[in-house]
């Protein structure tokens, strides 16, 4: 295994900026609220903050169409906010990854607006054009948020190609020059103090949009190698590659321990299990438990010794996991801490999402105009035109629409949850009165409380870092069971998945161990799991 990095033993806190804090009342959160909420994240005890993009952009796509990748958005302040945000937070010992979005820019990026005037123009081949007749497609490519993946451009007589929104445009990375732009900006940010990047859909750099091939491109490897080699390696960061197509030997080679590639992959096959297969991410069937134990455990075998896991149940563009694969009614902090409990016991760099350390949950908005996201919108006009009824379609929404993760942070039980002294940009959970930052700080038994004991616990103990990991009960319908083992220590994780009370006898060996977190008040050890009961028990081998 290679040298042991800071971050296997750091956890991350994914901040949405324009949900988190706004500070000037326009209804939006900005760097300067975050500033204001740094002593917050330190008493959490997290290691860095994943920014979702600040840079400029038309927020087409909430800032992942990006008009200047070496300037702040006004709506959230400006560079030199960025420059203090980085200052407070190493104080602080809060390092801020920044997001990358090199896979495409926003075509008002001054690279298209150039690429746009003539086919002889040097910006031109920054990006990927074909030849075409209006009306015929070069293929029948889809953009991921609907309608075709190729728009015309009358005044060249060519299409351009873009993956997401048509003012997304994807970037040439076949271009060496597009290659250099791109690694001499990052250097710049760097020089900037930036601690970390997350290089957002980064497997589909490589594209052959002729071969209809998008992710997982014949020169992904090679591309990401230079980019790591021009900029990564010259600084001591954090880095995570965004990879829905990544598996297991690609993972391999993305957080290789020669670190040529990244420190860690973003892979999500557990996040679509509970996707009816071949289907969209709109149509869900209930969670296969056992397959998400073995999805799991493989990827902690794996990847153990060769590679490294980023762990997670939630970011940006995910439902709220209490809500998905807990229980956020009766169950809720039970059900939040024990997914907590989980995840925090593995072998990895676990990510926290806004909110996720209060168990703020889903929301259920009555009408599709106070929803604000592109693909919500966007799908819920192509299911009426394909004659769904609106109830099932809110439905999917209610369960998997991205505006659950990005409603406003709840802090306090005052106006707007304490979010702005204005105007959300798009309303408060309602349940902000009982969920939020201030009683979950004031309660010692809160899941605020519970998650800061989680990161303690990795910090403190090698094991989670550096010890083996062996599945446990794997075939059981209700129960997560796996040890860690090091050196002369075993830590056994326990949880009842389940809302229902189950029957678990402990093994002799470890009854008489140290249990070292557990998500009820009066601890227990007892034969019988109560609904999502978990728990940390260590012992001496």
């Amino acid at each position: 295994m290679r040298e042991k990095k800071w971050w296997q033993n750091a956890v991350v806190y994914q901040i949405y900026p324009r949900s988190f804090q706004d500070s000037n009342g326009d209804g939006i959160g900005d760097l300067p609220g975050i500033i204001k909420r740094l002593d917050y994240l330190e008493e959490l005890g997290i290691d860095a903050v994943w920014l979702s993009p600040v840079c400029r952009s038309p927020q087409d796509d909430n800032g992942y169409d990006i008009s200047d990748y070496q300037d702040i958005d006004p709506m959230f302040g400006s560079l030199d906010d960025m420059e203090e945000l980085i200052r407070e937070a190493r104080k602080r010992n809060i390092r801020i990854m920044m997001d990358l979005v090199l896979n495409h820019s926003s075509d008002e990026h001054r690279w298209f607006q150039e690429a746009k005037k003539s086919k002889d123009n040097p910006y031109h081949d920054y990006y990927v054009w074909r030849d075409g007749e209006e009306g015929v497609l070069p293929n029948d490519m889809g953009s991921v948020f609907g309608g075709p993946a190729w728009e015309w451009v009358p005044e060249l007589g060519q299409y351009y190609f873009h993956q997401f929104s048509v003012k997304q445009p994807d970037l040439n990375w076949e271009n060496p020059k597009v290659r250099r732009e791109i690694y001499d900006m990052i250097l710049w940010w760097m020089d900037k103090g930036a601690g970390g990047f997350r290089l957002d859909v980064i497997d589909q750099i490589a594209k052959e949009p002729d071969r209809k091939i998008t992710n997982n491109g014949p020169r992904l490897h090679e591309f990401i190698r230079e980019l790591s080699r021009e900029t990564f390696q010259k600084g001591d960061l954090i880095t995570v590659g965004e990879a829905w197509g990544a598996d297991i030997d690609r993972a391999k080679l993305y957080s290789n321990p020669d670190g040529s590639e990244f420190s860690m992959v973003f892979q999500f096959e557990h996040m679509m299990l509970d996707q009816e297969p071949g289907k969209e991410k709109w149509d869900s069937c209930p969670l296969p438990f056992v397959k998400l134990k073995q999805n799991l455990a493989k990827w902690q075998t794996e990847l153990h010794g060769c590679g490294w896991n980023s762990l997670f149940w939630n970011n940006h563009d995910l439902p709220r996991i209490v809500s998905r694969w807990g229980n956020d009614k009766e169950y809720r902090t039970e059900s939040a801490k024990m997914l907590a409990t989980i995840l925090h016991g593995m072998q990895g760099t676990p990510y926290i999402y806004q909110g996720e350390e209060l168990g703020m949950t889903n929301v259920r908005f009555d009408h599709i105009d106070q929803y604000q996201d592109i693909e919500i919108r966007n799908m819920y006009r192509e299911r009426l035109a394909k004659g769904y009824e609106e109830k099932e379609i809110m439905e999917s929404i209610y369960a998997k629409g991205r505006d659950n993760a990005r409603t406003p942070m709840q802090w306090d039980d005052t106006a707007h949850a304490g979010f702005t002294t204005g105007t959300p940009w798009m309303q408060v959970n309602p349940n902000y009165r009982e969920i939020n930052a201030e009683a979950a700080r004031k309660d010692p038994d809160s899941i605020f409380h519970y998650y800061r004991k989680l990161i303690c616990l990795r910090k403190e103990n090698p094991i989670f870092a550096e010890g083996d990991f062996i599945l446990l009960l794997e075939e059981d319908e209700n129960i997560f069971a796996y040890v860690r083992s090091l050196a002369d220590r075993e830590l056994l994780v326990v949880a009842n998945f389940t809302e229902q009370e189950i029957i678990c006898t402990l093994p002799e060996e470890w009854k008489d161990g140290e249990v070292l977190i557990h998500n009820y008040k009066d601890g227990g050890k007892s034969e019988v799991l109560r609904p999502y009961e978990s728990m940390m028990i260590e012992r001496e081998k």
